[in-house]
């Protein structure tokens, strides 16, 4: 099996060349460059050379920003180059070479309005640029292509995408325990989880496994924003003692979820299972370390300074 990976500097795509080079999986990741939506032929062209047995689309508008949904109201024209016509050219390329597409998405497709998590058969209402631009480029894909896999994940972080943590945290230190939080449900999925279902889908489309479609995926247990913080803040004290301070006096301020964020971006999983055998692994552990990570960090640079 040969991948060829679009958008390999992503902190997803950073996890995902990882788990290949563990696994020993020939992969290829040309330059952004070289993928550019706007020359068509040369896309083609390098799909060609490379001949891939597969093509893996991470790329994203400002992919690995946790702030990427805010930016793309600032920047609507570059946010659609991106999650649009990218993956509209791939699909038109892969159609053409017979190869099979990986694309990665997003729930902001949908509204935020429902209650419980999102299937893939609710019916998509994008309330933001960002989600408006991924759904024109997931119907692009289906209307170009018939061997497509379009994967929704749950809210990412980890290394290279973790802005929201940093933010949580220097927060409660600098306004003594208090932080701004949002009114609105997610599922946190580490990116080093995110890389781990996209080689176990791109593996069974290796054995011709007859799957396409539009999957979920995200970690085990939702959260709302004010419950992950607190479990964010409690984990950021076992490395700063100026956070373990804070932990009696906490003040959360509840902001409604306005538009580019939605209230509700759970996702079920039922149908990944079903079809693949992927189950849902806990998040704790991969926030843990990151927040280690971080705060180690952050130690460092202030004994280096001093």
């Amino acid at each position: 099996m040969k991948l060829l990976i679009v958008g390999a500097d992503s902190a997803i795509g950073v996890e995902f060349i990882k788990l290949l080079q563990q696994r020993a999986v020939d992969f290829v990741a040309p330059n952004a460059s070289d993928l550019d939506p706007r020359d068509p032929l040369k896309v083609a062209r390098v799909l060609t050379k490379c001949a891939p047995d597969q093509v893996v689309n991470l790329a994203s508008y400002q992919a690995g920003s946790q702030f990427a949904i805010h930016g793309a109201e600032l920047d609507p024209e570059a946010c659609e180059l991106v999650n649009h016509e990218q993956p509209s050219v791939l699909a038109q390329a892969c159609d053409h070479l017979n190869i099979p597409l990986l694309h990665l998405s997003t729930p902001y497709v949908f509204s935020g309005d429902k209650k419980l998590g999102y299937n893939e058969l609710d019916v998509v209402k994008p309330v933001g640029v960002y989600g408006a631009s991924s759904q024109r480029g997931e119907e692009a894909i289906v209307a170009s292509l018939e061997k497509y896999i379009i994967l929704r994940t749950g809210w990412v972080f980890g290394p290279g995408q973790d802005e929201f943590i940093r933010r949580w945290i220097f927060e409660a230190k600098e306004a003594e325990g208090a932080v701004t939080v949002l009114r609105r449900k997610f599922s946190p999925t580490p990116v080093e989880d995110v890389a781990r279902v996209l080689l176990a889908i791109a593996l069974q489309v290796d054995c011709d496994a007859e799957v396409w479609g539009t999957y979920h995926y995200c970690g085990l247990e939702t959260k709302r924003e004010s419950e992950f913080v607190q479990h964010v803040l409690k984990l950021a004290a076992q490395y700063d003692e100026n956070v373990y301070k804070l932990l009696d006096h906490l003040s959360l301020n509840l902001l409604r979820a306005e538009k580019p964020e939605i209230a509700n971006s759970t996702l079920a999983t039922k149908k990944i299972f079903d079809t693949f055998g992927i189950k849902q692994r806990s998040w704790h552990g991969s926030l843990q370390a990151l927040i280690k990570g971080i705060l180690k960090a952050n130690s460092n640079e202030s004994i280096e300074q001093a």
